[in-house]
């Protein structure tokens, strides 16, 4: 890959929730299109600094900066708005709304942006197709196979057009060749969309198939 500029970047992290020290000094860089995989024992503190880098909690001490944005400088209400428009999340569970459609699902962040809806649901349909579910769009999550839920639920990580894919094991839930398919799908995504991913997770292949994995135990980054 050809060199690209830095989007993420993390100094210095530390978190501690009560007297337990899970983040004991991170410090991270991510460039744009590159695909990295957090790996490392269950306790080593990924899943924890996966939600800071997305905003969903804030470090005790160092700084986290997004597209050259200083996160910390953000109040709540414009946190909000930021990770909405330029993180996207994807997690083990597909958190799926049951009452809606798959196209609906993915429809909910750009809403939330104030997009307008012709253009969210022609941004939708492309997604759908790349993510081959365009023929499930009309259907609701229980009518859905665990592979065609995550494949969605990564649509609507990408409605918005984030600069940033923040996935916590995202094929934990999934059988191999599932789970191999979504992998494949992550990559592509970096192809035509020249996508970027920080992935937590156990799954070897998909560290092995990562531009480079870090490994992080008790805390830090070994």
């Amino acid at each position: 890959m050809t060199a690209q500029s830095t989007i993420l970047k993390a100094k210095s992290i530390r978190k501690n929730y009560g007297q337990l020290e899970v983040l004991k000094g991170v410090d991270l860089e991510v460039n744009k299109g590159e695909i990295v995989a957090l790996t490392g024992p269950s306790g080593a503190g990924k899943s924890t600094l996966l939600h800071l880098l997305g905003a969903l909690d804030k470090p005790d001490q160092g700084s986290i900066e997004l597209i050259g944005k200083d996160l910390a400088a953000m109040n709540e209400s414009q946190l909000a708005s930021f990770r909405n428009r330029h993180i996207g999340f994807v997690f083990q569970f597909h958190h799926l709304l049951p009452e809606f459609t798959a196209l609906e699902n993915i429809l909910i962040p750009a809403m939330m942006y104030g997009t307008p809806m012709a253009e969210s649901e022609k941004h939708a349909l492309q997604l759908l197709e790349v993510l081959n579910v365009a023929h499930r769009k009309s259907h609701k999550p229980s009518e859905l196979s665990g592979g065609e839920q995550q494949r969605v639920a990564v649509a609507r990580a990408l409605i918005n057009r984030p600069e940033l894919i923040l996935a916590d094991e995202p094929s934990g839930n999934l059988d191999s060749a599932n789970a191999e398919e979504l992998h494949k799908t992550f990559f592509r995504l970096r192809e035509e969309l020249g996508q970027t991913f920080v992935i937590v997770t156990h799954n070897q292949s998909l560290s092995a198939m990562a531009d480079r994995t870090i490994r992080m135990k008790d805390g830090l980054v070994v």
